[in-house]
């Protein structure tokens, strides 16, 4: 395509950022797929005003159907809150358009499950905005792991910890009603979590989860009262892989002093990983294959710097550059355009099943919560 035109539903923080993406691609990647923003659906008019200022849209509308039926529109990214992604998604897929779709895929197993069908029927690319894979650190970690630096996994731990909840007067919003996101942290933090496990170590097999709702009440705007919190503050859980690997699971919006705390430690019988989103620039790598003689010989934890290293070529800023957030969404966005312009996805794209198969495990975690525990087997959520 000589240029991919594009609608954003939803405009809120997720769809500026998905905005500045798209707009940054053809600056970032020589060669990329030239795109142009088309519109933008937003929820009120106060929010239309804001996205006409800034974006530059040619149509913003209440009305996200207004956007499917333009012929100039060829994908759309779907960035308002959970409960819409299914609607949304359906809809757009039935007009012809690719789909780029923020997480979580559904708000439930059943949704996903449609979404996948109807995606897989369609002759347009269907994606998932997981971000977290296109950190270089990730990339070069399943890198190793193929190549066999960890040998046989046997343990990890996955973490993902914000602390933007722990005051009680935090307003009460669509994130925190269950039937509008799906749950609390496991669904908000816990899908990118679970997501790179799966891309790294492989699928889970059972989980046993406790889940807490330390503040069960928040007000709901000045002078409207309270409304009841109902989903989870903290999701901990114990995890078996289908390769006998097992783990821990910690999900927290009430982590005191966690600015975006995604932590991921891999244990394997030949070595070990581990990643802080804190510091994107590294991968610290430890090998047991080497020597310990004499006194623990050379072994040790080694600071790989992965920095801006993508495998495209002259990608801006450079591979020595530090990485920043909004970076890795670039480099979604790249990935997703760049589908489209072929016509299919790659074997590293977060499809659509993906989506489902994290969306399984969320809902075996919460299955077993409300089991006081039990452990749920991944065949349950369905």
């Amino acid at each position: 395509m000589a240029e991919i035109g594009i609608g954003i539903l939803g405009y809120g923080f997720i769809g500026r950022i998905h905005a500045l993406s798209y707009v940054c691609v053809p600056w970032t990647y020589p060669g990329a797929p030239r795109v142009r923003l088309v519109g933008v659906a937003v929820a009120t008019q106060q929010t239309a005003s804001k996205a006409r200022a800034a974006g530059g849209f040619g149509l913003v509308t209440t009305d996200y159907h207004q956007l499917l039926e333009r012929d100039d529109v060829q994908a759309v990214s779907v960035c308002t809150p959970n409960d819409m992604h299914h609607e949304m998604v359906l809809a757009a897929l039935e007009a012809g358009k690719h789909v780029y779709c923020d997480k979580p895929l559904g708000l439930s197993v059943a949704q996903a499950t449609e979404m996948v069908a109807a995606a897989e029927r369609a002759d347009t690319v269907s994606q998932m905005t997981l971000q977290y894979r296109f950190v270089p650190a990730i990339r070069r970690a399943r890198q190793l792991i193929e190549d066999g630096f960890l040998g046989r996994p046997v343990q990890f731990r996955a973490a993902y910890l914000h602390s933007g909840y722990i005051d009680p007067q935090r307003p009460f919003s669509w994130r925190l009603d269950r039937s509008r996101s799906g749950g609390g942290a496991v669904m908000d933090l816990g899908v990118h979590a679970i997501d790179l496990v799966r891309l790294l170590l492989g699928e889970f097999r059972s989980v046993s989860c406790l889940q807490r709702t330390f503040i069960g009440r928040r007000p709901r705007g000045e002078g409207e009262g309270e409304a009841t919190v109902d989903v989870d503050d903290v999701t901990l859980a114990q995890a078996e892989l289908a390769n006998g690997a097992v783990g821990t699971l910690e999900f927290s919006r009430l982590a005191t002093g966690a600015e975006d705390e995604l932590r991921l430690e891999l244990y394997g019988e030949r070595g070990g990983l581990r990643f802080n989103l804190m510091e994107p620039d590294w991968l610290f790598a430890y090998d047991a294959r080497g020597s310990d003689q004499p006194l623990g010989g050379e072994r040790g934890w080694r600071q790989i710097p992965v920095l801006g290293r993508y495998p495209e070529k002259g990608a801006l800023p450079g591979a020595k550059c530090t990485q920043g957030w909004t970076r890795f969404h670039v480099a979604g966005a790249y990935d997703f355009l760049t589908n489209v312009a072929r016509g299919g996805l790659s074997t590293y794209s977060p499809s659509f099943r993906d989506g489902l198969e994290a969306q399984r495990v969320v809902e075996a975690l919460q299955r077993s919560a409300e089991a006081d525990g039990r452990y749920v087997s991944l065949a349950e959520a369905h």
